[in-house]
């Protein structure tokens, strides 16, 4: 199987619990430094750390009690398959 990219971009919502509990994680993370958490986020703000965990939280299924629960959060979604 040939792996492909695609790039996604999804404008999303969340709740100010959701985000102090994102912003928890990021925090308890910070005593933890060599965690795999932080591979590929060197250089990035603690609100750019809070978002993305929010949306890997989203994306995930973390916050779907219920079948497309998902789609109250992602208000848009744009893709683009000419990704080098």
């Amino acid at each position: 199987m040939e792996t492909q990219k695609v790039r996604t971009c999804f404008t999303i919502t969340f709740t100010d619990d959701q985000y102090n509990r994102a912003k928890g994680y990021v925090e308890d993370m910070k005593r933890h430094p060599n965690r795999i958490f932080w591979q590929g986020k060197k250089g990035k703000t603690d609100d750019e750390l809070i978002i993305e965990q929010i949306a890997h939280r989203i994306l995930s299924g973390f916050y779907n009690n219920e079948p497309f629960a998902a789609a109250k959060h992602i208000m848009r979604m744009d893709s683009s398959v000419n990704v080098q």
